[in-house]
């Protein structure tokens, strides 16, 4: 696996409304594949990725869900995230990784390049392809 690229700050996007303080861990279901119970935290040093992954989460969710995006403090050893790493992209140029120590939350940020409607549009298509395909496979 490819070397970390980052000492941080790292961000997490998610629904969930959090504070300074509360601690994100694994054991959860995906945000992709409700099936999945996740062992891993995932988390990125690129503010425009957790809030993709928010955007996307609240997307994938029934009701007004609300994109949040945290900024995290890993609190134990973490990896390269194995579902871009090398398998999608060489390297790690999405600066993903995870965790199955729980982040703390340090923090909240609201500013991130959000999706506009034509790529919002286009991120439904490619989920509802991607569930209907069963494709998307996540390494837990």
């Amino acid at each position: 696996m490819a070397e970390l690229l980052d000492d941080g700050p790292f961000f997490h996007g998610t629904i969930a409304d959090l504070r300074v303080g509360d601690f994100l861990t694994a054991g959860y279901r995906s945000n992709y594949r409700p099936e999945v119970v996740m062992n891993h935290i995932y988390f990125t040093s690129i503010a425009d990725g957790a809030g993709l992954a928010a955007e996307i989460a609240a997307e994938l969710t029934e009701g007004d869900a609300v994109p949040r995006v945290y900024l995290v403090e890993p609190t134990g050893a973490f990896e390269n995230d194995p579902n871009v790493t090398d398998k999608k992209f060489p390297g790690n140029p999405t600066r993903s990784y995870r965790s199955s120590a729980p982040l703390k939350i340090i923090g909240e940020i609201t500013h991130w390049t959000r999706l506009t409607p034509e790529a919002l549009q286009m991120w439904r298509e490619r989920l509802t392809t991607l569930r209907s395909e069963e494709r998307g496979e996540i390494i837990n």
